[in-house]
């Protein structure tokens, strides 16, 4: 049996655990969360390194992306060090395949985008792929890179500017304590508006989970919001706002949603490989898997 865990800057209370057939493999999937403590993240890899095999590095990413160059985060270096043994990823890899190959399945099976559709994505330095697939799409996609990190009343229209400005910002963004840039811990949980007119004036919201509930406003009535890593709880809440649809880009695994991170360290596993896939890699084991997108109409 393969064993991948997460383990997680968030909160402890979204950990779960689950078993999985996929290639023809039982797949032991759990998720740990250290509540925002760097320190408890560092001991749980230390614990779990040579015993599973492979980590997936939740609520924080390895790196930010200048759209054509990758830039690495000072604390996630720190955090990554711990593993000497096991593979550890981020899902950014990952990211860069499912989630294009998301927002074209979309394209192709469904309605979603049969009409231009007006797009906030909250984070395109965290979602390149998704950008890229977006702006493809035909969409009218606005990026809330500044407004969202570094709050900063700058929406972007498109990924040439975000690519200019982020070469100048990214090497100063990745100096900065993570907490400063991304809800960890009990944040996660705390509802506080930001730049709601975007969230309001778009009909779809894409991103990060996290950056989408820490910032929206208290209603999002009529949105489709297409998000990664969503348990029961998640899906209730954007219901009471009046989200009409939900897409989430990762399979549903016993009644939750695991993030790209550990994805990643699943087919890393499968794999049996000791580091980070190729694109062509993941492409063709996404290809293997069918993983499709979960849509869920909430309304």
């Amino acid at each position: 049996m393969k064993h991948v865990v997460g383990i997680s800057l968030g909160s402890s209370r979204r950990d779960h655990s689950v078993t999985v057939n996929l290639l023809g493999e039982e797949c032991k999937v759990e998720r740990f969360g250290s509540d925002g403590d760097m320190r408890r993240m560092i001991e749980l890899i230390k614990e779990y390194d040579g015993k599973v095999d492979a980590i997936g590095l939740g609520g924080i990413d390895l790196y930010v992306s200048a759209v054509d160059k990758r830039y690495i985060l000072r604390d996630a270096k720190k955090i990554t060090r711990a593993a000497k043994l096991t593979p550890i990823v981020d899902g950014s890899g990952l990211k860069h395949t499912l989630e294009r190959r998301v927002i074209e399945y979309l394209a192709a099976n469904t309605d979603i985008f049969k009409e231009r559709r007006k797009v906030l994505l909250t984070c395109a330095m965290d979602r390149l792929g998704m950008a890229q697939a977006l702006f493809d799409a035909g969409c009218d996609v606005t990026l809330g890179d500044f407004l969202y990190i570094l709050n900063v009343p700058l929406p972007l229209k498109s990924l040439k500017t975000l690519a200019r400005l982020a070469r100048i910002l990214a090497p100063i963004v990745v100096q900065l304590p993570f907490s400063m840039i991304y809800p960890t811990g009990e944040k996660q949980g705390e509802n506080k508006p930001r730049q709601a007119r975007y969230f309001l004036e778009n009909d779809i919201i894409a991103g990060d989970f996290h950056f989408i509930h820490r910032y929206m406003p208290p209603e999002l009535p009529g949105k489709i919001v297409i998000t990664n890593t969503v348990t029961r709880d998640d899906v209730r809440y954007l219901k009471e706002r009046g989200v009409k649809t939900l897409v989430a880009t990762t399979p549903e695994m016993e009644g939750r949603s695991f993030g790209t991170n550990i994805m990643e360290a699943l087919l890393v596993s499968l794999a049996g490989s000791n580091k980070e896939l190729s694109e062509d890699q993941y492409d063709r084991m996404l290809e293997d898997l069918k993983f499709t997108p979960r849509i869920e109409e909430l309304q």
